[in-house]
């Protein structure tokens, strides 16, 4: 029996990497002689570095020292270059949330990104793909562009502060200083169709996730839309309303703006991990993620395997860490299996390999 498996991270718990690790050998434990692939996900969030390079070959890791942390403290960030000398970045691993010592909504940057960015351009890089979840910031990739040369000044022509406060305060950006792309484009892989501002932008669809207040949404969309009319105003491509530009509090668009491609996360990492060529001979896949909710089946990572295993008529089995109330859809759950939500997360490991045994079990 062909077992393939492919979840996405737990968040909070373990990388995609460990929970295909720890499920494949629940499933060993009982049935030893089936023919196990382990085929991580992600869809462009925390993790997706080591899901790529699980998966692809001639990758070496990189660190750039000294980057500016989303709450300006300094961290040290990773990232991939093949030997085509293609970059493969993660938001992240320089300016994602979990850097935060406390959430900022207005303070936060994404400047940290566009300095490793700068750093594997500098070393070589003649394209990128940048991985855009989990961002702490909504400042609409103003961080990242300014890192890498863009000028953001105020009616007085001073340097606007970092993060969605200053774009409160532009009055106009100068692009000169501001390199072309590299010679092989960049791709952002996103989980999102948010825009970047609006009913359905990065301000009140995500704020609240990064610490902002009911009463602040207005004002930090007020921002975002002050930021747009400025590059627009300066010649930049005009991507507020693309899908996708709302990914990572706006990151998206300030590099759609800059000309990079928007892709989706899910279905990009599956091809690069070649998930459904190895699906198609397989007898069973075993998905999963730390919490199904509506989300998960709709442009997530769980909802993109399950698509692709209906279309090559493969059955599934999903594990997740807990189901959210009024969620009809089967799936074995780790609070279930442990008795509570706190302690599925406490060992998920040793959770996942009993889900991995209690699914061998049924065949």
């Amino acid at each position: 029996m062909k077992v393939v498996f492919a979840p996405d991270s737990f968040k909070g718990s373990l990388g995609s990497v460990e929970v295909a690790a720890a499920l494949a050998a629940g499933w060993r434990s009982v049935r030893e002689g089936d023919d196990l692939h382990l085929v991580p996900q992600a869809d462009g969030g925390e993790g997706t570095l080591e899901v790529i390079a699980a998966s692809l070959p001639d990758l070496q890791w990189n660190v750039t020292e000294n980057v500016t942390g989303p709450d300006g403290r300094t961290v040290c960030a990773r990232w991939l270059m093949n030997a085509d000398r293609h970059a493969f970045v993660e938001l992240a691993q320089s300016s994602g949330i979990a850097h935060m010592g406390r959430l900022d909504p207005f303070g936060a940057t994404s400047r940290g990104l566009g300095e490793v960015i700068d750093d594997a351009l500098r070393r070589g890089a003649h394209s990128l793909t940048v991985a855009l979840g989990g961002a702490a910031s909504t400042d609409g990739g103003s961080g990242v562009l300014r890192a890498l040369g863009l000028e953001i000044r105020d009616s007085k022509h001073r340097p606007v502060r970092e993060g969605l406060a200053g774009l409160l305060d532009l009055a106009f950006v100068d692009r000169s200083p501001l390199p072309h792309l590299p010679s092989g484009g960049i791709e952002i892989l996103t989980d999102t169709r948010a825009v970047l501002y609006g009913a359905n932008g990065a301000a009140y669809v995500f704020g609240p996730q990064k610490g902002a207040r009911s009463t602040d949404l207005e004002l930090m969309d007020q921002g975002l839309r002050r930021w747009a009319t400025a590059l627009d105003e300066a010649g930049f491509a005009d991507a507020a309303q693309v899908p996708g530009a709302g990914a990572a509090g706006g990151v998206g668009f300030g590099l759609a703006a800059w000309g990079a491609r928007i892709a989706p996360g899910a279905e990009r990492i599956s091809e690069l991990t070649g998930l459904r060529s190895t699906v198609a001979t397989a007898d069973l896949v075993v998905t999963g993620e730390g919490r199904l909710d509506p989300t998960s089946l709709t442009g997530k990572l769980v909802g993109h395997v399950l698509e692709v295993c209906s279309t090559a008529g493969i059955p599934t089995r999903l594990v997740v860490g807990q189901i959210a109330p009024g969620m009809n859809h089967s799936a074995l759950s780790l609070s279930t299996l442990s008795g509570s939500s706190t302690a599925a997360m406490l060992d998920a490991e040793r959770w996942l390999f009993a889900a991995g045994a209690a699914l061998a079990a049924e065949f």
